[in-house]
């Protein structure tokens, strides 16, 4: 087994969570965690013994706020509800997305403001130590008065309900729950709803989202400079002095990313003095559009990463001078409004990226090739590789539209106004999933202009992305069954190869 991480609760970065999203390691929680903890529990069992009516803990939930509930139905109570709320539908989470969902419930209950018994977060802790994971639906949660539905499903794992899944096989919760060694847990007042309430769903989605947003970004550097390269493009404006002077830092990184990536390239040598004046757009305005993107996915991220650390759940305990208060952590409009923002970033690599590709294609403005192969006419190369591009760019259009301005009331309209943050996140994995498509196309589109302007060369790096690709695909000398390549150029983007090698040649902090 991998050595243990050290959970200090609240103090998740952005890195912790890149590493969780990609790999599992044990959890560890930090001695420091007991005390905060066990002072919130009792706060909550002082309040039941003082016969104070408290939400949550002696009353019902949503409209049935103010039904008081008898002192012998409190441990009934908190079964009910995460029975009645496990109402979720459709496909499973992933893995990666329970092993974030898990992580960050762990890490607001052990901060000590819930009021959940150490016994509850040493069980999620086991549970994810042994990488036995609840079986939870996609959909069903509005992102407010908390991701009820999905967490619902995760607790009632607790309870001996629902299923798992351990190795990628689905198995009744029972049986995962003594594959760990752990007993069908009783629920004291307050926890089932400190389980089932929080923004963890919709913030495992959106920390998702902005690793997509990184690695895709990354990828279209990597990519766009080369195709920078393909197209015989001019240098000048990535110009540090451009850049300086309009005074965006992201812009300027970018910048200065394309300057590292290109520099030294014999292609850019060879036409340093040609009269070329201006190059389109999708080449010429790559530091200000993905400089855009940066800017926003930065933002984005430290919005992500904070949500990651906070208490989302409700009522809150407060065990130094024993309040216990109701409020609306629980919901993710800043969730919502930062993943729609990714969205957006999401889809405007890909617009910029499916651009590159059809300047390509069109010799006129290339210089290569029509549609990037030989003997035209009998071979059509290119041309339905980027309306594949195009399509996917286009679906983006409609997958980008924001989430966050919706809102349909609930629970008879005392919640009524939410943040439909799951969805605005969790649709993310779409948009990239399309991204990776249409910046796979263009690499192959450039490799194949890079091919073409032999015996010129482009820079050592980009000679390195292009043989990474040319691994996996050949040159197209002919038509031949397209499909093959895509697919294979696609999982190399999704497999962030490509772009963990751009970030060590720019070595620029993508995400500060």
């Amino acid at each position: 087994m991998n050595s243990s991480f050290h959970l200090e609760p609240g103090t998740l970065t952005l890195d912790d969570c890149r590493h969780f999203f990609r790999q599992h390691q044990p959890i560890r929680l930090s001695d420091n965690a007991r005390g905060p903890i066990a002072a919130a529990r009792q706060t909550v069992d002082d309040v039941i013994a003082q016969g104070r009516t408290v939400y949550g803990i002696n009353t019902g939930f949503g409209l049935l706020a103010n039904t008081r509930i008898a002192p012998d139905q409190l441990i009934e109570l908190q079964r009910s509800i995460v029975l009645s709320h496990a109402a979720g539908i459709g496909e499973f989470m992933e893995e990666a997305t329970v092993r974030l969902m898990m992580l960050l419930k762990i890490n607001s209950l052990a901060r000590g403001y819930s009021g959940v018994g150490f016994d509850v977060i040493a069980a999620l802790i086991t549970l994810f130590n042994r990488r036995i994971w609840p079986a939870v639906p996609q959909q069903g949660s509005v992102g407010a008065s908390g991701d009820l539905a999905p967490l619902a499903h995760m607790s009632a794992v607790l309870l001996g309900e629902g299923e798992v899944f351990i190795e990628g096989q689905r198995y009744p919760a029972k049986y995962g729950l003594a594959q760990a060694g752990i007993k069908v847990m009783t629920l004291a007042p307050k926890e089932g709803l400190a389980l089932l309430n929080g923004t963890q769903a919709s913030t495992a989605f959106a920390l998702q989202g902005v690793f997509y947003t990184e690695s895709a970004l990354l990828s279209a550097i990597g990519i766009g400079a080369l195709t920078v390269d393909a197209a015989a493009a001019s240098r000048v404006p990535f110009d540090a002095r451009i850049h300086q002077v309009r005074g965006h830092c992201a812009q300027t990184d970018i910048a200065k990313a394309y300057r590292r990536l290109l520099a030294s390239s014999g292609i850019g040598q060879a036409h340093a003095h040609c009269d070329k004046v201006q190059d389109p757009y999708s080449v010429r305005c790559q530091p200000q559009v993905m400089g855009a993107v940066l800017h926003h996915l930065r933002h984005s991220a430290a919005t992500i990463v904070t949500e990651a650390n906070g208490v989302s759940d409700n009522p809150l305990v407060f065990a130094a001078d024993a309040s216990i208060l109701s409020g609306g952590n629980f919901h993710a409009q800043i969730i919502a409004m930062s993943a729609d923002m990714l969205a957006i970033a999401l889809s405007e690599i890909a617009a910029l990226s499916e651009r590159r590709t059809a300047l390509l294609v069109d010799s006129t403005l290339s210089g290569l090739p029509a549609f990037l192969v030989n003997n035209g006419g009998v071979n059509s190369g290119f041309m339905i590789a980027q309306v594949t591009a195009a399509a996917l760019a286009s679906e983006n259009k409609t997958l980008a539209h924001p989430a966050s301005v919706d809102s349909l009331p609930t629970s008879a309209n005392q919640e009524d106004h939410v943040s439909m943050a799951t969805f605005a996140a969790r649709r993310l994995a779409t948009i990239y999933q399309n991204v990776a498509g249409v910046l796979a196309i263009e690499w192959l589109a450039a490799s194949q202009g890079i091919d073409f302007r032999a015996p010129l060369k482009t820079s050592e790096p980009l000679q390195k992305v292009q043989a990474m690709l040319r691994c996996q695909v050949p040159f197209y000398a002919k038509d031949r069954y397209f499909a093959p390549d895509i697919a294979a150029a696609t999982s190399l983007v999704q497999s962030h190869a490509l772009a963990d090698f751009i970030r060590t040649v720019i070595k620029i902090d993508i995400i500060q």
